[in-house]
């Protein structure tokens, strides 16, 4: 290992801006050398760049601007784009996060050089193989050289896929450390007097592939958030992706439905603070919610983030179960079954993280044992 280590840091949609904060703060309080790729995969401002500023991230060190495509396209894009950067830089440690494509070129492009990884949110798994992001969860683990998880049972996952204890920590989840930070300065009065929106919403975010790709999901989805409508004005914030189908299937025709642009870190965290319900398919937005006690409904047949169901505010339906699920969520409020957050959610994720890291860097053999009895 080099004097002076580099650590880079692989980012490329809203999610994983939110999770790197932290260890990317972290690791410069233990005086890291690391630098940011930008690849771009949400290429609108509104999803990346106002993110770097709402999160306090460094200007990155190249920014390769792939945009959207099919899965080919955009991952063959970032292949080329970041095997560039990467033997430009010549990183010690690359780090990944989450499940998107620039995820999976990074891990990909890693291996096939030699240079080690690091995977933030190791271990989840939904079990459904037709799921995009489940694929790229499973190539990135296996090939991952550190894997930090967020839950227990991301640890149970990958003993069961033969990966070596070794490898493994349980650090808690960096996205609820950047919801930490920003609580102070979450209020929902400002963002919905804005958007003109009443004293009473729900907030919907919609774009899962299986949701939105084809007319007849779309249609389906609308149908049912139009019924739930009916109960609760929604404010929606479109994904990029996801904007021309659902606007084709009629959602931007329904009476209490106010579709805007998708908004910032702070701007968004802070309307759902304010909601009374949230109607998802995304997988940090069960988290977060989990962690401000609003009423989640995921609409998707099953999560890879099952500790928000049993620790949290999540439930998962199908479109047609929606509107009377909608109801008495609305009518119950929240309410956890355990009456306490996942373990290690605690906003400290980062600096874990940050320490197994710097250890590694060093050449410490730091055992989940020794991480474990650390982050007490």
């Amino acid at each position: 290992m080099r004097e002076n280590p580099l650590v880079l840091h692989v980012l490329g949609a809203r999610p994983n801006f939110v999770k790197a904060a932290p260890v990317v703060r972290a690791l410069g309080e233990l005086g890291v050398r690391q630098g940011i790729i930008h690849t771009g995969q949400h290429y609108d401002a509104l999803m990346s760049d106002v993110f770097f500023a709402d999160l306090g991230l460094p200007e990155p060190v190249a920014n390769l601007g792939v945009g959207s495509g099919t899965h080919a396209k955009q991952t063959a894009a970032l292949l080329v784009g970041l095997e560039e950067v990467v033997l430009e830089h010549a990183p010690d440690l690359v780090v990944v996060y989450g499940d998107v494509n620039s995820t999976l070129a990074a891990i990909l492009v890693c291996a096939k050089l030699g240079v080690r990884t690091a995977h933030v949110e190791a271990g989840l798994r939904s079990f459904d193989r037709g799921m995009p992001e489940e694929v790229n969860r499973i190539v990135t683990d296996s090939l991952s050289d550190l894997l930090f998880a967020t839950s227990p049972d991301a640890l149970s996952h990958l003993a069961a896929e033969g990966v070596p204890a070794s490898k493994v920590h349980l650090v808690g989840n960096p996205m609820i450390d950047s919801l930490f930070a920003a609580l102070p300065s979450l209020d929902p009065a400002p963002v919905v007097a804005r958007l003109g929106a009443p004293e009473r919403y729900a907030v919907a975010t919609l774009h899962r592939p299986a949701n939105v790709d084809s007319p007849e999901a779309a249609a389906e989805l609308v149908s049912a958030v139009l019924e739930v409508s009916r109960q609760i004005p929604l404010i929606v914030p479109i994904h990029p992706r996801g904007r021309t189908r659902l606007a084709e299937a009629g959602l931007v025709d329904g009476p209490s439905v106010q579709v805007v642009d998708p908004l910032g870190y702070v701007d968004f965290l802070s309307l759902v603070r304010g909601a009374a319900l949230v109607v998802t398919d995304s997988g940090g937005v069960q988290e977060e919610t989990t962690m401000l006690g609003v009423p989640c409904l995921t609409v998707r047949p099953n999560t890879e983030r099952p500790v928000t169901i049993t620790h949290g505010t999540n439930r998962l339906v199908t479109p047609a179960l929606l509107p009377a699920a909608a109801e008495k969520a609305l009518a119950d409020g929240a309410s956890t079954p355990s009456g306490e957050l996942p373990p290690l959610w605690d906003g400290a994720a980062g600096p874990r993280i940050a320490r197994v890291i710097s250890a590694w860097l060093k050449g410490d053999n730091l055992s989940p044992a020794a991480q474990g009895a650390r982050s007490e």
